[in-house]
Formats: C-alpha cells, structure tokens, sequence
C-alpha cells in the first residue's frame, strides 16, 4: 500500500511539472496564456525601445556640442612638455664604435625626414616673429622648417649628427598642445649640472621657437604640420669623457611654465650624456 501511494505521489508531481511548462487543457505555457506573453514581450520592447531611443538622442545632442578638431577641455595641457630625441633620459656610447652610437643616428635621421628640405618647400614661407593665425581658414598652411636649418645638427653635412667626434647633437622639441599661442619670445636654454659650464651650440640660432609656427589647429585640421626643433650640440672635451653629463633644457622667454616640481617634464626636460673615447 504504501508502495502504490509512493508512485501515485510521484505521478502527480511529474504531472504537475508538465502541466506548467505546457497545460493542454487551459493552452498555459509556463503559467501563462500566448496572448499574456505578446502582450509582455510587446512592453518590453516599447520600454527597451524607449531607452535605447533616450540614450542615442542623449548621445547625439551631446556630440553636437563637440568639435572634432578641437578637445573640448585642455586645462590640463595648458603648457607643453619638452621632449628630446633620440627617445632616452640616458644616452651613453663609445665615439670610437659606430654599433654603440648607431641606434641614437638612426633615431634622429627618421625622426627628421619629414623635415627634409625637398619636402618643406612645398609648405608656405610665414612671417618671422608672427603667428600664423587661420582661425577662418578651412584649409590650413604649414610653415616650413627645413632640415638644414639645424646646420651641425641637421645630418647633413655630418651624418653622425657628432657622436663620432663625441660631441652629440641632441633635439629638444615641445609637445603640441591646439591653439598655444606662447608669449614672448621663446628660446631653448640647456644647462649642466657641474661647477663648470659646458660649451653648446643651438641651432636654429640662440635655440629660438620662432612664433610663426603657432598656433596649432590639430591633426585633423592641421595635417602637414612639423612643430619647430632646437638642436643642441655639446662641445664635449676629452676632459669630459668617461663622466656622465646632467643636461636640463628648458623653455625660457615666455610665459610657458617651467618650474613646476609636480611635473618635472612641464616645459623642461632632464637627461644624462656619457661619452667614452
């Protein structure tokens, strides 16, 4: 007898499971009627429908109020960083081995064939001391800055840019920031943390950023474009080899930072030299 309950308490449960998935009798699928889940999968669609709606209007207003060559906030890149190539804070080699001086040569070289000169006299000759304002310009003009305005240092008349002689020619460039406009007159300045001074060499003149390659309208609006470089040349002597040299270049005669303690890259830039014969 109590067998048979057992089994008839199974069958009604297995029964039970069944009719909820799919009931015959009512047309119930999982305890509810066809009509109840169009009506259900209809509300869901209009709300999911009306949020995705909500949130591409919300998406498009918002991008109308971008402009796609300008960053809508710049406070924190207000004053740009300096920047040397080739690409290291420690430049060591041997002026006697070419292996060892080879990567820093071919760091400046690609770096500075958009600078060629067959390449820059296709862009437009700007006023010296000027900015190169073009607000209203749909298509905006490049200043040239040609590769031999660098002399000593363009890799020109001296394709080791002077680390064979062991007197390194390093370039120091600003990052772009859109629309800077520095005040001024501004120069690189390199000194060396030594009692003594290390003679040095700019190019272009006195380590000038001429104004005339400012602003700068951004990648897009502004294709072409070659920010100014200084080349700094240092006149090592043999005295000074096998000694490591602490550089540090600034931005000086404007208003552009270069004190900050909490960016020590703001407008500076630090790096150590070590030559050996």
């Amino acid at each position: 007898a109590d067998g048979t309950t057992e089994k008839t308490a199974s069958s009604k449960k297995s029964s039970s499971w069944r009719d909820f998935i799919y009931n015959p009798q009512t047309g119930e699928f999982m305890g509810r009627t066809a009509t109840s889940w169009a009506l259900i999968f209809i509300f869901y669609l209009f709300f999911y429908g009306f949020l995705a709606g909500m949130f591409s209007l919300t998406m498009w207003v918002m991008l109308q109020t971008l402009d796609e060559n300008v960053p809508r906030h710049r406070d924190r890149v207000a004053n740009p960083g300096l920047v040397i190539r080739p690409p290291s804070m420690d430049i060591a080699f041997s002026r006697s081995d070419p292996e060892k001086y080879g990567e820093y040569v071919k760091h400046l070289e690609d770096f500075l064939k958009p600078y060629n000169d067959s390449i820059q006299e296709r862009n437009d000759l700007c006023l010296v001391g000027e900015y190169t304002e073009q607000d209203g310009e749909q298509e905006k003009k490049v200043c040239q800055f040609k590769r031999s305005l660098l002399r000593q240092c363009s890799g020109l008349s001296d394709t080791t840019f002077g680390y064979a002689e062991g007197k390194p020619c390093i370039l120091v460039k600003m990052n772009r920031v859109i629309g800077l406009k520095p005040r001024g007159d501004p120069y690189i300045n390199c000194t060396v943390k030594r009692d003594s001074a290390l003679a040095m060499q700019y190019f272009p003149s006195e380590g000038r950023l001429d104004k005339m390659y400012f602003p700068y309208y951004g990648k897009k609006a502004h294709p072409g474009y070659v920010q100014p470089v200084v080349a700094v040349k240092l006149l090592l002597t043999k005295d000074d080899y096998d000694v490591e040299q602490t550089v540090e270049c600034k931005v000086e005669g404007s208003d552009l930072r270069n004190n900050d303690d909490r960016d020590k890259f703001l407008g500076r830039v630090t790096f150590r030299v070590k030559v050996s014969e």
